[in-house]
């Protein structure tokens, strides 16, 4: 029997939306923003058996719920978001809520949209609860230059994506400050590890953070010349307070604000979310944590 013919519909158009509009061309996908209104949204939805949801994580449950009652069977629903919600819950945790989690899937990793739309390379895991989820993603992608790596542990694939917009504000920091290409492999080290940590605090699994969702798109975020949250950093180090905002952020103040994490061993992720909070003091308080750091042993 041949394989069906994926019939994608994109919700967003925002950078990333136009980039799926464009890896998917073949497929002619639909595509909805909120100015197309109700009608539009449930038609596309109704013919649809993979929609990709191309939303902040904050508009994310809103939407999901939305589109629940219109959602074919075997429907899936795909997020890209990397934040938490308003009510401290991650893309993943808000569309299981939302449809259930034989419906929906998650795709993490370095996917830069200015590269996608230029034709270059990316990479991505895909998570869900449905094992077929990832199958169906890759006859989806198949030939375009978004590469597909199937992955179990969706809980560490999030809160992966999630943490490298909170890390990458720490080298932006970093690299303003000028101080160099040694304490740029330090914060590599450490936020991994703090990530890592954060992963298995959460019921994911120990590897997950260094693979593509953790270590390759923290490293993408931190480096990249049009990182959002990079430049972020940058302005945070200068002691900018106006006009900080992004994913990583509002993921910061939710974390407090819900008290999802222990952050009692999560050094990194306390200065940044210090910085972010007081950023006239961020310069002092980054270079009195690299005066304070010890370097341990690594586990055995």
């Amino acid at each position: 029997m041949p394989t069906p013919v994926p019939r994608p519909l994109i919700l967003g158009h925002g950078e990333m939306g136009r980039a799926m509009e464009l890896l998917l061309r073949a497929h002619q996908p639909r595509i909805w923003q909120r100015r197309d209104g109700p009608a539009a949204l449930e038609a596309g939805v109704g013919v649809s058996d993979i929609i990709l949801l191309c939303t902040p994580a904050t508009a994310l449950a809103e939407l999901a719920a939305t589109i629940r009652p219109w959602l074919a069977p075997t429907a899936l629903a795909v997020t890209i978001a990397k934040g938490l919600d308003d009510a401290g819950r991650t893309p993943v945790e808000a569309l299981h809520n939302a449809l259930g989690p034989g419906h929906c899937a998650a795709l993490y990793g370095p996917m830069i949209s200015e590269e996608i739309r230029a034709g270059k390379p990316a990479f991505a895991q895909c998570g869900s609860a449905d094992p077929q989820a990832c199958a169906r993603l890759g006859v989806l992608f198949a030939g375009t230059a978004l590469r597909l790596a199937p992955a179990a542990d969706l809980t560490g694939l999030t809160w992966s994506a999630i943490l490298k917009n909170v890390y990458a504000l720490a080298f932006g920091m970093s690299d303003e400050l000028g101080l160099g290409d040694n304490v740029r492999g330090f914060l590599a080290v450490a936020a991994v590890h703090e990530i890592d940590t954060i992963v298995r605090q959460q019921g994911g699994q120990a590897a997950t953070a260094f693979h593509l969702a953790g270590l390759g798109d923290l490293l993408t975020t931190a480096t990249s010349h049009g990182s959002h949250h990079h430049e972020l950093g940058r302005r945070l180090a200068r002691g900018e307070c106006t006009d900080i905002s992004g994913e990583g952020v509002h993921s910061l103040a939710m974390l407090r604000r819900h008290r999802r994490l222990d952050t009692w061993a999560l050094p990194l992720l306390r200065l940044v979310d210090d910085c972010v909070q007081d950023p006239r003091a961020a310069a002092r308080l980054v270079r009195h944590y690299l005066d304070q750091t010890r370097i341990s042993a690594p586990s055995p």
